[in-house]
């Protein structure tokens, strides 16, 4: 049997390239895609920002049915029975345990996460990225059954977008009745609002793009900031203030991806506050910074990349205790073919789409 995978020749070229199916090693698994989705770091990549990926197999927001079980699997990495044909979500990343930063508890930094993935198309086992027909799981990369009633649509979100903010919210230690600001709402954004609204926080979301924006609200954002009503970073930081007694957010959330958010973020944060980044990951995007307004308001920066395996399973869970309170099957507004992903991230890129899903495979 065959399988075809999506290999990015360059930055904003992608070619189909087919591959036999590799054989399943003791620990591993292969998954049949059913959906993938375009996540913001993809546009890193398909617009050339990303300090070292150049080219390769994409993809790594997925859900997928089991296809082969490698030797000794028989439960996901929550002791729950899989069986051939079970949907799944994987961690997009390898947690080696071994490395140093593991060695620290800190599983999220692995120096081993890219091992697969950095590899080129031709490399046995081919599948290292979900914008193909079948997605190859290593024996050190966690992966979770998707609860029955969470829908594939909203399964596809969990990881990365949903895992990496639940992460994010929980470092920032986000308590009951504190107020977050979240700068951008693309699907981290909108992930975030809900989680944060689970916590008991007061959501203030600020993006410039109207549909996105009347997304948010339905998924938990009590105030909105309109970038092209409120046109500069003074009239959003008055706006934020305003809106929180004149204290500013207790915690923010960098979600644009955009240099300028960073500094913007620092204005919106009371004196002692928390501001988590996770939307900028490509180094050399500089932007101007206060230094001196961070040490006078004492602000703590969090940044965070990737998060803890384990906060998939929390991430699913998760969805499937929410889902009929947020509206998480209509989290992608575009639709798109394996053979369409080229148009599906260059949609993405120019904000035509909030989130982009590829249909692969019928469940």
């Amino acid at each position: 049997m065959k399988g075809k995978v999506a290999v990015m020749t360059e930055p904003g070229k992608l070619m189909l390239a087919e591959y036999d199916l590799p054989e399943v090693k003791p620990g591993a698994v292969l998954a049949k895609v059913i959906r993938t989705n375009v996540c913001g770091s993809e546009l890193h990549i398909w617009q050339g920002h990303h300090p070292t990926k150049k080219s390769g197999v994409m993809g790594h927001e997925m859900v997928g049915k089991i296809e082969r079980l490698g030797e000794g699997v028989d439960t996901d990495f929550a002791g729950n029975p899989v069986h051939i044909g079970d949907r799944i979500a994987a961690a997009y990343f390898l947690t080696c345990r071994k490395c140093p930063p593991c060695q620290q508890g800190q599983f999220h930094l692995c120096e081993n996460a890219y091992q697969f993935w950095i590899k080129d198309a031709d490399e046995p086992p081919h599948f290292h990225g979900s914008f193909a027909t079948h997605y190859y799981i290593h024996p050190d990369q966690y992966f979770y059954k998707v609860p029955d009633n969470v829908p594939d649509s909203a399964a596809a979100s969990a990881n990365c977008a949903l895992s990496q903010v639940y992460f994010g919210i929980e470092k920032a230690g986000l308590r009951y009745g504190e107020t977050v600001v979240i700068q951008g709402a693309g699907g981290l954004g909108l992930n975030a609002s809900a989680v944060a609204k689970e916590f008991g926080a007061t959501v203030i979301v600020i993006d410039g793009v109207q549909k996105r924006l009347q997304r948010a609200k339905s998924f938990g954002a009590d105030h909105l900031i309109d970038l092209n009503e409120y046109e500069t970073e003074e009239k959003r930081a008055k706006a934020v203030y305003e809106l929180t007694g004149g204290r500013g957010a207790d915690v923010g959330l960098e979600l644009s991806g955009v240099p300028a958010a960073f500094n913007e973020g620092i204005q919106l944060i009371r004196p002692g506050g928390r501001y988590v980044s996770i939307g900028n990951v490509s180094p050399g995007q500089l932007a101007p910074f206060d230094p001196g307004l961070l040490t006078r308001k004492s602000i703590q920066i969090i940044p965070v990349v990737r998060y803890d395996p384990w906060y998939l399973n929390k991430a699913l869970s998760f969805l499937s205790r929410t889902i009929d309170k947020y509206p998480f099957e209509e989290m992608t507004d575009a639709e798109f073919s394996l053979g369409e992903i080229g148009a599906a991230l260059d949609q993405s890129a120019s904000r035509e789409i909030t989130r982009a899903s590829v249909i692969v495979n019928e469940r």
